[in-house]
């Protein structure tokens, strides 16, 4: 297998574009959430604030969330074995799909407690609400921060990124809410904003959804224009025509790409694939590329497929 090398060297820059330090930022997110979670749903029970329980839950389903995109992260970095060959970076998808699951679970759950809420309205004590409420904006702020760096790149990390974001929006309205029921004794107020976040929480996670079940089914990631792959690869001199052209994820980080390129004449010039290959990586971000080149109606006498 002349080409081994080349499979070496794609593994080693592979994961260039996002940084290997969001490992230790997940673990303080979660823990520093989960804490919060704790004390912000104790409270919440203490004051029957359903504001404050759904808050609590918005946030443990983010907990939950982060949690599986850390082991995702983690696992994505594995080495591949001959039984995993692409290793498990397919798992950073799957934990940002179910990560969307969780957090639609958990709207129908609040959901239907705010609507019960409204007939049954109760005394809810303001005071704690925004005390308990402020020190969750401090906490998902400071988790927002984390994760601003790498959420262009990476879809876990924006998944945790945008939940983040949306809490630290979420504890601000549960601090108004809890400041105007302590100026009107409004106690429906409550479950009206348990129904805004529930509604929040769908808004940021419809996308997230959509998104992880595209690319859980092979979908191009949406960074890719399919059409613009096509025209670039038949653009190099030699190239007559490009079919059975394949891009998907790897991870929710690595895009790779089929294709087989028909050069008649071609005399087994693998220098010319390495700089397609690399010139995929360039314009397209697409690292890991697999070329089929064929002469014609019948594969050329000398015809290699070169993996970069």
């Amino acid at each position: 297998m002349a080409h081994d090398h080349h499979h070496t060297d794609e593994h080693s820059h592979g994961h260039h574009h996002t940084p290997t330090d969001f490992g230790w930022r997940f673990m303080v997110a979660v823990l520093l959430n989960l804490i919060f979670v704790v004390v912000e749903a104790l409270f919440g029970f203490a004051v029957h604030s359903l504001a404050l329980v759904a808050d609590a839950g918005h946030n443990l389903s983010d907990v939950l969330g982060l949690a599986l995109a850390w082991g995702a992260f983690a696992l994505a970095r594995r080495a591949p074995s001959s039984r995993h060959t692409y290793g498990m970076r397919r798992s950073s998808i799957l934990a940002a799909l179910f990560n969307a699951l969780f957090l639609l679970f958990a709207i129908g759950a609040i959901a239907w407690e705010a609507i019960q809420r409204f007939w049954h309205p109760e005394p809810v004590s303001g005071w704690t609400v925004v005390m308990v409420a402020l020190v969750g904006i401090v906490v998902n702020g400071i988790t927002t921060l984390l994760f601003a760096s790498g959420q262009k790149e990476d879809l876990n990390v924006r998944a945790a990124f945008l939940h983040m974001a949306a809490d630290t929006a979420v504890s601000a309205g549960v601090v108004l809410g809890g400041l105007l029921i302590l100026s009107t004794q409004w106690y429906w107020i409550d479950p009206v904003l348990s129904l805004a976040i529930a509604i929040i929480i769908f808004w940021g996670t419809w996308g997230l959804l959509r998104e992880s079940v595209d690319l859980s089914l092979d979908a191009v990631p949406t960074s890719i224009d399919p059409q613009k792959v096509k025209v670039f690869l038949e653009s190099w001199s030699g190239v007559v025509e490009v079919h059975d052209l394949h891009i998907w994820a790897l991870s929710t980080t690595e895009p790779a790409l089929t294709a087989h390129l028909v050069i008649p004449n071609h005399d087994h010039d693998d220098e010319r694939i390495q700089k397609i290959s690399q010139a995929l990586t360039t314009e397209f971000g697409i690292s890991h590329s697999t070329l089929q080149i064929e002469c014609g109606s019948v594969p050329c006498p000398f015809a290699s497929e070169e993996t970069l």
